[in-house]
């Protein structure tokens, strides 16, 4: 029986799911994410951005090819270094981050085991905001907003930080824990004349469900309303 993905905007263009954590986008050794989202509304979908295999969270999937061509356009950076698609994750690390908050940049280079790193250089740079909590002792919480979309930018913007992902074994985490706590937490972007802002609090990793961390909700319910 096939397992539904969770959907939590359908609209004529476009439909907004829930990606479960350890999914991969395209299909790998089994159906990915796009090919069960297809078989799930029983027609064509087109992706239009992605997430790593071991992210959970939001991410659009458009109904025609116009409406992918119009989010290839939102999604591409303008003059002001800004996409007009705001992207917001929540992640969790074990370990004290250099700076509680501010600003990440920097060119990124391929590493070892397919992983990548960041470079002091700023000729092409991986940029990345963040504000960061405590969520309980030896557990932060970070609240990201990329800038710029390289390949694992967020996993690399917080091992340079000294705080790598909690079960991102790939930068460095030692800690053994359930999930990679890396998710897509929400979205702003304007549609024709319509304003679309959704947020998706985690549901899958026992720390994402404990109660400390629902305890962010004070602080996180209008992410895009902080000083970016």
């Amino acid at each position: 029986m096939l397992e539904l993905l969770n959907i939590v905007y359908d609209h004529n263009d476009f439909v907004i799911f829930v990606k479960p954590p350890g999914l991969s986008f395209h299909s790998e050794d089994g159906p990915g994410f796009v090919v069960k989202a297809e078989q799930q509304l029983q027609t064509k979908l087109f992706s239009v951005h992605r997430l790593d295999k071991v992210t959970s969270g939001l991410i659009i999937l458009a109904k025609n090819k116009v409406a992918a061509a119009k989010f290839t356009e939102l999604f591409t950076t303008n003059s002001q270094n800004e996409k007009q698609i705001e992207k917001f994750y929540i992640a969790l690390s074990a370990q004290k981050p250099k700076k509680k908050q501010g600003w990440i940049k920097g060119d990124m280079a391929k590493s070892r085991r397919g992983a990548f790193k960041l470079l002091n250089s700023n000729t092409n740079p991986a940029v990345t905001r963040f504000y960061s909590y405590s969520v309980k002792p030896g557990i932060r919480a970070f609240l990201l907003k990329p800038y710029t979309g390289k390949t694992h930018q967020l996993r690399v913007a917080l091992k340079s930080l000294s705080s790598p992902i909690l079960g991102d074994a790939l930068y460095a985490c030692k800690e053994q824990t359930d999930r990679v706590y890396l998710h897509a937490f929400a979205l702003k972007f304007k549609w024709n004349s319509e304003t679309i802002q959704l947020i998706n609090w985690p549901e899958q990793g026992e720390h994402y469900v404990s109660n400390e961390f629902k305890m962010l909700n004070q602080h996180l319910s209008q992410p895009w309303n902080l000083d970016w």
